[in-house]
């Protein structure tokens, strides 16, 4: 009896080793064009960029689908979407010539941007991922993304591993796939400066520091608002609509760009000065967003060369300098569309009809 067992036992045991020998050699199978793209992106947690400038960025998983820029920042979640998709969806085209080679190698070390994937892997993955078991954050892919092919239908890439360089493409997409690798941190960084529904929204105050008495704000009030005069004097009637419209405004409410790339004299010298106005935004949970606006000239000349500073033509009519202050202290000097602000900065002659 005890035999028997103990044949039962070494027959499974064979059996589970034939069937892993064959798993292993399943996947040796597998060609670059199948493997050399990230199958399962839900599994990635982390990708780093860096680029021969020094410029380099860390993206990272936070819960199912939010992701952070350099462990701080919120991420521009359409930007990270594009990227996991390209990593999916990304194929080799054909093997670089190998005359070739030599040319694309010294080319890739000179410029290319490194990128490196991490994935949550399963230390035992068996029969095809049926049995998966003990999970653990590991470096999957290093891939060095170099320029566009002379069609500029794909790029260049070398993928640590791999003995030669490939040229990848994403099959029915008209074009390569370098810019899609950003190294530049305030590219991926989020432009939300809030987005509240109506009923998140506990009060809005827009002070206007040149005609203070045109100041407002408007409060919740039970499944309602109430509209106040800047010296806190309640307006019975109210333009209803205008104030609705207002208030749904605050609804996935972006910025247009960061001000990085302006030169920072110029920013100064329009910061330095009163704000045009001052939106203060609070949410029914209690966190508070401030909104300071500044004019922005057409020209950094007119600047220092304006005979008179409210000439119409020296204004850029259609965005606004801002500083961005959060509930956690960060703040930030972007540029806002006058389009997105249009039914907000309004002075408070707007909301009562007159």
């Amino acid at each position: 009896m005890k035999k028997r067992n103990l044949i039962l036992i070494a027959a499974a045991l064979l059996i589970a080793l034939a069937a892993v020998i064959v798993a292993l050699r399943g996947s040796k199978k597998a060609t670059f064009e199948q493997n050399y793209h990230i199958e399962d992106i839900d599994s990635v947690t982390r990708i780093f960029l860096a680029d021969k400038q020094d410029n380099q960025v860390l993206l990272s998983r936070v819960g199912d689908s939010t992701w952070i820029v350099d462990n701080q920042y919120p991420a521009n979640q359409p930007l990270i979407d594009l990227l996991l998709e390209t990593l999916n969806t990304m194929r080799i085209r054909q093997q670089v010539n190998r005359n070739a080679v030599p040319t694309i190698i010294k080319d890739l070390s000179a410029r290319a941007i490194k990128v490196e994937v991490y994935q949550r892997v399963p230390f035992i993955n068996w029969f095809h991922g049926k049995l998966r078991l003990f999970p653990h954050e590991k470096l999957t892919a290093t891939y060095y993304v170099g320029r566009e092919t002379q069609d500029m239908l794909a790029s260049y890439m070398f993928r640590e591993g791999d003995k030669v360089p490939y040229i990848i493409h994403i099959p029915g997409f008209r074009g390569f796939l370098t810019p899609r690798f950003v190294t530049d941190p305030l590219k991926w960084r989020s432009h939300l400066i809030v987005d509240l529904d109506v009923h998140q929204i506990e009060s809005i105050q827009l002070q206007l520091p040149s005609s203070p008495e045109q100041s407002f704000s408007v409060r919740r009030s039970g499944d309602g608002f109430s509209f106040f005069l800047y010296d806190g004097t309640p307006v019975p009637a109210f333009d209803t609509a205008r104030v609705a419209q207002m208030l749904s405004s605050f609804s996935w409410m972006n910025f247009d760009e960061f001000a990085a790339i302006v030169p920072n004299t110029f920013a100064d010298s329009c910061v330095s000065g009163q704000p045009r106005s001052i939106l203060t935004v609070t949410d029914t949970a209690g966190n508070t967003t401030e909104l300071k606006t500044y004019i922005k000239y057409s020209n950094p000349d007119d600047i220092g060369n304006m005979p008179d500073p409210e000439m119409y033509e020296t204004f850029d009519l259609n965005r606004l300098y801002a500083i961005l202050c959060r509930e956690d202290k960060s703040q930030d000097t972007v540029l806002i569309q006058y389009y997105t602000f249009d039914n907000i900065l309004q002075p408070a002659s707007y909301f009562l009809g007159q």
